[in-house]
């Protein structure tokens, strides 16, 4: 069984190996540290996806029930530019957070 904490378990991110760290990185080690009800390692490991999920978990739920009572299950979700732009805003910020020098969003 491989060890997402083990550095070179899973090869290496391409952002990672220039030095920088993309939103993404950490995911798997979140991911397994979530499965194993480890919060504070998740959130260690990637804020960001530690935050996304349950919100994402509640957008599913939500469209499970609408589809449940009769609603179209392939419908297209209308989302405001609005939503689109705080994501990217979100997402730049917390990038840019982790990469700056001895931060403590960095994996």
């Amino acid at each position: 069984m491989r060890d997402p904490h083990t550095d070179g378990s899973w090869g290496h991110c391409p952002t990672a190996l220039l030095g920088f760290w993309c939103p993404l990185c950490g995911s798997l080690r979140a991911v397994n540290d979530l499965t194993h009800l480890d919060l504070g390692a998740a959130a260690s490991s990637n804020l960001l996806l530690v935050v996304a999920l349950p919100v994402v978990l509640v957008l599913w739920v939500h469209r499970l029930v609408a589809c449940w009572r009769g609603g179209p299950a392939l419908a297209p979700v209308a989302v405001p530019p609005a939503v689109w732009w705080t994501l990217a805003v979100v997402v730049t910020a917390f990038t840019l957070a982790r990469n700056v020098p001895g931060s403590w969003l960095a994996p």
